[in-house]
């Protein structure tokens, strides 16, 4: 069935049910139908066998609802005149089509081509979507602070790239492509199908729009060749482990003039020997004695950017953690920066001289209470 007859045709009547007759009403007539003109059961009938195509074509279409919500909104559009006629074939409202009988692309319809070309199994979109350059993918290793700070490292790529003697052209040094004589520079032609004219690649510049008469040497008129591409990937500020830098445009070269792909570096990060990493705070675990736990202290912690006093109050408990600002991740833009998140762990030595043992049972015999007093046991 060509395209035209596709929308000419009432897969309604065709199938014998209402416009708005639901899913299962139409799986039913249709299976009605198909037992009735099956070939099987009607031997040698063409006619038979024609209706029993009909009424496969009408139900694949209206039993998808996607399929179905197009099929009738192109009718509905097509039988009100929205074209500046009064519908066309055998749609309700008359025969006249386009004014003229004016031929019309379907991308030419602007927005109403797109739903024309899903239904005919075409359209701009999905050509223009083939000829973009595909995107790349890389990964690089950072260090711990490369990633917080942000780092400009060298990345080495092969593969298809602009070629370097025609820069992406096709044509030999001096020379220039010219318009395709047989679409007049579009990329593409127009088949006739009746009332609609259908857009599809021209076949002698496939889509390009231009014929090169005098191929590049190095790239034989691709526009493209493999090498070895050497780029400075910025890496931004605060970068997680497993994060993706998108690079515009250094991906593949796109065909017939199309866009680049993009290039796509997944950043892993090695881990701190120090230092941990909480969204934009960073995050260190510093060990203290009881006595500086129990007495007060003033504690030297380790920083990205040098060392900081961190004022540590009597009776400190196991665990705590302080906050030291502004020492956590760099803001980048409107982000603001982090903070260091700094948990005391209380020490307990493993070995003990016979004098601290002494000094400390004479501190367990005079202390009054214990940890456990809440418990209500001895």
């Amino acid at each position: 069935m060509n395209n035209p007859e596709y929308l000419e045709k009432d897969f309604y009547a065709t199938l014998g049910v209402s416009k708005d007759a639901s899913a299962a009403e139409i799986k039913k007539a249709y299976r009605k139908l198909a037992q009735q003109h099956h070939p099987d059961a009607n031997k040698g009938d063409k006619a038979a066998e024609e209706r029993f195509k009909e009424v496969g074509r009408a139900y694949s279409v209206l039993s998808d609802p996607k399929k179905r919500a197009e099929y009738d909104e192109a009718r509905r559009l097509l039988a009100s005149g929205a074209f500046g006629g009064g519908g066309f074939g055998g749609f309700p409202g008359g025969g006249g089509g386009f004014p003229g009988g004016t031929r019309v692309r379907v991308e030419d319809l602007g927005g109403l081509g797109d739903l024309f070309g899903n239904l005919f199994g075409g359209g701009r979109a999905s050509q223009t979507a083939a000829r973009r350059g595909r995107d790349v993918e890389s990964e690089v290793t950072l260090g711990f602070e490369e990633a917080v700070r942000g780092a400009t490292i060298p990345l080495q790529l092969r593969g298809p790239a602009p070629c370097h003697t025609c820069h992406g052209s096709g044509a030999k040094p001096g020379t220039l492509p010219r318009p395709c004589p047989t679409c007049n520079g579009r990329g593409t032609v127009t088949r006739d199908q009746g009332l609609f004219g259908l857009s599809s690649p021209c076949p002698t510049c496939q889509g390009r729009g231009s014929v090169i008469d005098d191929p590049c040497p190095t790239c034989n008129g691709r526009g493209s060749e493999i090498r070895t591409r050497e780029l400075r990937v910025r890496i931004p500020t605060g970068v997680n482990d497993g994060a993706t830098v998108r690079l515009k445009g250094q991906g593949e070269p796109g065909q017939a003039g199309a866009p680049a792909g993009d290039l796509l570096v997944k950043v892993r990060v090695t881990p701190h020997p120090l230092f941990g990493r909480s969204g934009q705070d960073l995050t260190i675990t510093v060990p203290m004695t009881f006595a500086e736990a129990a007495l007060g202290t003033e504690l030297k912690v380790p920083t990205l950017d040098g060392p900081v006093t961190l004022k540590v109050p009597a009776g400190t408990q196991n665990g705590r953690t302080f906050r030291v600002r502004g020492r956590g991740v760099p803001g980048s833009g409107r982000k603001g920066g982090g903070d260091l998140l700094v948990s005391l762990q209380v020490a307990v030595p493993e070995k003990l001289s016979r004098k601290e043992r002494e000094l400390l049972r004479e501190f367990a015999s005079l202390s009054e209470t214990t940890p456990r007093n809440h418990l209500g046991i001895d």
